[in-house]
């Protein structure tokens, strides 16, 4: 066995003439090695390092270049639309990443916009004409009478007659678009409502319409108590009875039903009438529309009945349901939000019967009966947007 930096190890070379201890010698020389290698590595390290830092910082300047460039052509795209414009889209390509998914997050939020700046055009127009309509026909009328040298005092009276009936339509518009602006803006205070007396009173009141209509109306409730505003609430129930009236046929019939379900008050209005093609069913809750998509012609009514239902059901966080009826007519259901503290409104004597069909004694919805069976396709709008 040999050293380094000498000969051959042998017994004279030790002082006590024992042979050399070969394990601390292997200790020794696996620590010069780790020493060694330690040394190598403190010396290519900072070398590595800096590659990979040089790489990485390639890497990223690539990828943020991508991202920053992304989010310029979108900042700019974005600057660009403005209501005059809302018809361009960002219409991004690329994988799916998060970029992609906020380009197209836009593009949804700009299509929105677009319908909704198209429906308040839409709605100004109508709304415009609408008013301008009684104006013009009064100032006809007036000119009329004075042109005419043997107008008498009867005719005066007649004329004045006529003004004031189309001076009463205005103010029916009005109400209704105030009724609606109102109803959009969201509620202010609210109270605990029992629907079943709010139908009870909507009823009364249409009875006596109903049946110069030939119409008849039957109704069943219970107690069903909701959070909202009593007046908004009772003008939703309105408009539908007012709209079940218009929209019937000789001889039809309304049905109402007020109940809870799951806790939520729930009311049903279903009507005879004319047949309501499926895909047509959204056009009624658009302002100043028919099924033919023309500005309504006047039967006493103003074309807002059933998007004032819309607005003040969507300011009550209720959700809308409507389906054409087998046979013809409408059936249309409004879900209000549940009362959080319900348990303590709950009343027990509302839980009885009180909807009643041939033998039937359960509580059950129009919906629910053999004549009134809906078509398939379902029209729903939730007021939690």
């Amino acid at each position: 066995m040999s050293v380094s930096g000498g000969g051959p190890l042998s017994k004279e070379q030790l002082p006590d003439g024992r042979l050399p201890d070969l394990a601390g010698l292997e200790s020794a020389l696996a620590k010069q090695m780790a020493a060694s290698d330690l040394h190598q590595v403190l010396i290519e390290a900072p070398a590595a390092l800096a590659i990979v830092t040089l790489i990485a910082l390639v890497l990223g300047w690539f990828a943020a270049g991508r991202v920053l460039r992304l989010l310029a052509l979108i900042t700019a795209a974005a600057r660009r639309i403005s209501a005059s414009s809302l018809h361009s889209r960002l219409a991004l390509r690329g994988p799916d990443d998060e970029l992609k998914a906020l380009g197209d997050t836009l593009d949804e939020l700009f299509e929105r916009l677009e319908a909704s700046f198209d429906a308040q055009r839409d709605f100004v127009a109508n709304a415009s004409h609408e008013l301008r309509t009684p104006l013009t026909r009064e100032r006809a009328m007036l000119q009329v009478a004075l042109d005419d040298p043997g107008t008498t005092a009867e005719t005066w009276r007649e004329v004045v007659a006529d003004v004031l009936a189309s001076n009463a339509e205005q103010e029916g518009l009005l109400e209704a678009l105030l009724t609606l602006a109102s109803s959009q803006g969201g509620l202010g205070e609210r109270e605990t409502v029992d629907l079943a007396d709010v139908t009870g009173e909507v009823v009364r009141a249409a009875r006596p319409e109903a049946a110069r209509r030939g119409l008849s109306v039957d109704v069943a409730t219970q107690r069903a108590p909701l959070l909202g505003d009593r007046v908004l609430v009772r003008r939703l129930l309105s408009n539908l009875v007012d709209n079940a009236m218009r929209h019937n046929v000789a001889g039809g019939k309304i049905d109402i039903w007020v109940g809870t379900r799951e806790g939520r008050a729930v009311l049903a209005v279903a009507n005879t009438g004319p047949d309501v093609p499926p895909e047509a069913v959204d056009r009624l809750f658009r302002p100043f529309l028919r099924l033919d998509e023309r500005r309504v012609r006047r039967d006493n009514g103003h074309g807002l009945g059933l998007s004032i239902v819309d607005a003040i059901a969507t300011a009550h966080g209720a959700e809308i349901t409507a389906r054409p009826r087998t046979g013809g007519g409408l059936l249309i259901e409004t879900a209000f939000l549940p009362i959080p503290s319900g348990d303590a409104l709950r009343d027990p004597a509302a839980e009885r019967p009180t909807w009643r069909a041939g033998r039937s004694t359960r509580r059950t919805p129009p919906t629910a009966r053999p004549s009134r069976t809906a078509c398939g396709v379902v029209w729903r709008r939730s007021g939690r947007r």
